[in-house]
This record gives C-alpha cells, structure tokens and sequence, in this order.
C-alpha cells in the first residue's frame, strides 16, 4: 500500500531529525550553551511536519479506517498507544518551547536541564513509537483492512500529499 510506504518514507526523516537533535542535546550538556535558532526550528518541525503532515495523515485517515473497520483491537491499539504517544510528544514539544523561552528570559540553569529533559524525552519517545508503527501497526492494517479501505485510504492520502507540497517545500534549519 502506498500510503504506508509514504508514511514509512516520513518516518526516516523523522527519525534523522531525532538523531540531530540528540547531537544538540549532547551539546547542551558538553557546552552548557543552547542553539536558539537551532530548537526554534525543531519546535516548528515537529508542529507542521511531525505532527502536522505526518500524524495528521496517520490519525485522519489510516488510523480511522482501521477504528471503523477492524475492531476492538484495533481501537486499543490506535486509541490507548498510538494517539496516547502522539499527545506524549505534543507535550514534549511544548515543553521544549516553555523551557526554551524561560531559558532566554533568565538563563535559569533548570531550564535548560529542562530542554534537555523534554528533547530526549520526544527522541525516545519517536524512535520507539516509530519502530511500533513500522512492525506492528502498519502491517496489522495492511493485512486486515479491506481492499476498498485501502483504495479509500490510498486516495485520501494522495490528495494531502498533494497539499504538503507547498510545506514540504520549506527549508528546516536544522543542518549543521
């Protein structure tokens, strides 16, 4: 199913993101000085990439068809762990952004551990729930959805992929 291998696709650069800010996270502890514009940047991927295009497409479209049509399982797992851990990382964000900004206010040594803390928190989090998806989720709605789910799924996914473009376009800086 394509969609799915989209999805796959976004969570390799999910997954490239979470290792560049591990290194910036390392350099907080290292260097004891923090990259504003650096986490600025992560703050505005993780809201319109990681959780605008890529969960949008996940909890609007593959994990809904899979609530409606496949039962008490797979409600759990959608409702219980898949969008419990999509609210974890929200959080996450936000506390990055909070601490950040105290941070900037009066250079206050906790928030900076606080950055710290909710940065590795969210890379944690991603790696782990982005491992759950690829193995376990993914394949038990590919291999139990209906073929005119799919199709159904297929399409809307390639017409918000059609709208990501414009997004997708965007320069994150978030090189070195």
């Amino acid at each position: 199913m394509k969609a799915i291998d989209y999805l796959v696709e976004e969570h390799e650069e999910i997954l490239l993101f979470t290792n560049r800010l591990e290194e910036e996270c390392l350099k907080i502890i290292e260097d004891k000085i923090i990259d504003e514009d650096f986490f600025r940047a992560a703050i505005q991927f993780i809201r319109e990439y990681a959780d605008g295009v890529h969960h949008k497409k996940e909890e609007d479209i593959l994990f809904k068809y899979m609530e409606e049509n496949l039962g008490v399982a797979a409600s759990k797992l959608v409702r219980s762990g898949m969008l419990v851990e999509h609210q974890f990382g929200r959080s996450y964000c936000l506390g990055i952004e909070e601490n950040l900004n105290a941070y900037l206010d009066n250079f206050d040594k906790l928030s900076l551990l606080q950055i710290v803390v909710n940065a590795m928190s969210y890379v944690n989090l991603l790696r782990e729930h982005i491992k759950k998806e690829n193995t376990v989720v993914y394949p038990f709605g590919e291999n139990n959805l209906s073929k005119e789910i799919k199709e159904r799924i297929e399409y809307e996914s390639l017409e918000l992929k059609e709208q990501e473009k414009e997004l997708m376009d965007r320069k994150y800086e978030l090189k070195k």
